[in-house]
């Protein structure tokens, strides 16, 4: 389960994390890790790091010769159940970078992009991007929403887009560290 709050006060957290106890629950709320901590009930706990909300008008102006597969990869795209997924794989199978995104109207959520860390800095992400973007903008989207980490921001900021709010999610569960 996932509650995501669009306006969270220290009330409402509190009562959300006391009454849910069961293992694995998440709570996202658009307000700094500082401000979110104080208001969890005991069980839960800071979990992903700083993240932002970023929006960006679709489609998103492509930048320098986005499209183009660079050599000794290929992208595959396709679409079930109203989500678009992108991979990127090595000409020998190996997964280098992924994401999706689903359109709900007019609008596009853009989800788990990454690029692996052997293959960064190849423009593989803006890859991604750029195709989800078109994907969803043929689709009637005419905006995009997406949760980014620091390291993401810096990709999604390259590709047009903005941090309307910071991010902060909670877990419930035993701290990992």
């Amino acid at each position: 389960m996932r509650h995501v709050l669009h306006s969270a006060d220290e009330a409402t957290v509190h009562k959300i994390t006391e009454h849910a106890t069961a293992p694995g629950i998440w709570l996202k709320a658009f307000v700094p890790p500082e401000a979110l901590e104080p208001w969890l009930a005991p069980g839960w706990h800071l979990a992903g790091g700083s993240g932002y909300l970023m929006s960006a008008s679709l489609p998103v102006a492509p930048t320098r010769a986005l499209g183009l597969v660079p050599d000794g990869y290929q992208l595959d795209t396709w679409t079930r159940d109203g989500v678009t997924r992108a991979l990127v794989r090595t000409t020998d199978g190996a997964l280098a970078a992924r994401g999706q995104i689903a359109v709900t109207g007019h609008t596009a959520v853009v989800d788990q992009v990454e690029t692996d860390p052997a293959h960064q800095r190849r423009g593989l992400g803006r890859l991604v991007m750029h195709r989800l973007t078109e994907t969803a903008a043929e689709q009637g989207a005419t905006a995009g929403v997406l949760g980014a980490t620091p390291e993401g921001r810096a990709l999604y900021e390259r590709t047009g887009w903005r941090v309307l709010a910071p991010l902060t999610s909670a877990l419930r569960g035993p701290d990992p560290h």
